[in-house]
């Protein structure tokens, strides 16, 4: 784990709670509408993606194989969270034994 992560995670989780609640604001301005809505649902995810994309390109196999299981996880269980600390933790159990 290099010095940097803990302040990138906590960057990144403070950007996608900002996001969250800016689009909450924003519905007291905004009329309600299914496409607003389906926006403000969608950002966290799309925060989500950037931060696996990045890692995946400077990443290899451990990043590839904790992606995986994380979207597959989501996938199945529509638990984004849960999905995301599964990914996480298969990247710490690959890089503990030796990969």
């Amino acid at each position: 784990m290099t010095p940097s992560l803990p302040a990138m995670l906590a960057v990144m989780a403070a950007a996608a709670l900002l996001c969250r609640f800016a689009g909450y604001a924003a519905m007291r301005f905004l009329p309600r509408s299914a496409r607003l809505d389906a926006a403000l649902k969608a950002t966290p995810l799309a925060v989500m993606a950037g931060i696996a994309a990045q890692a995946l390109a400077a990443g290899g196999l451990v990043e590839a194989l904790a992606l995986a299981t994380a979207i597959a996880l989501s996938a199945i269980s529509r638990n984004d969270i849960a999905a995301a600390l599964a990914g996480v933790a298969v990247a710490a159990a690959l890089r503990a034994v030796g990969l």
